[in-house]
């Protein structure tokens, strides 16, 4: 998350993401200057599992909406749909538009059907969980993780 600028200082970038380790799964990490962009770097996180997500072409769009009793619930939730999406259409997603609204979240994701050779998929992302599950404000920036079972 953090850089150095040029005179030496650490410095986070406006968003972005990461994968952080956990024994035999993966936690995803989202960061930027709304609730709704961390959530937005965290799908690439889990994108970044399966694959570059630069490799992917936004060839076909959908709309994802969620509802949950919190915003922790809430990132869970929207890791899992993107999860279900990916698995029932055999896609992979690389860019994504969130919007959220206290407790709904709607975005609008895109990507394409897997092509093995060009994609080269790593690992099959099974669910988002509970595990290191946040969802807070640092600073200037909102950063949304949790653990994914892989």
């Amino acid at each position: 998350m953090d850089s150095t600028n040029v005179r030496g200082e650490a410095t986070r970038e406006r968003s972005g993401y990461e994968l952080f380790p956990h024994g035999a799964d993966v936690g995803v990490r989202g960061w930027g200057p709304t609730v709704a962009e961390a959530f937005e770097g965290a799908a690439r996180a889990l994108t970044s599992v399966v694959t570059d997500p630069e490799r992917i072409e936004p060839r076909e769009a959908l709309v994802i909406e969620c509802e949950a009793p919190d915003q922790e619930i809430l990132f869970v939730d929207w890791l899992n749909e993107i999860i279900a999406e990916m698995s029932a259409r055999k896609m992979v997603f690389g860019r994504f538009a969130v919007a959220v609204e206290g407790r709904r979240l709607r975005a609008r994701i895109a990507g394409e059907r897997v092509e093995r050779t060009r994609h080269e998929p790593a690992v099959e992302p099974k669910g988002a969980t509970m595990t290191e599950l946040s969802v807070k404000r640092e600073g200037d920036a909102w950063i949304a993780q949790c653990v994914v079972d892989v």
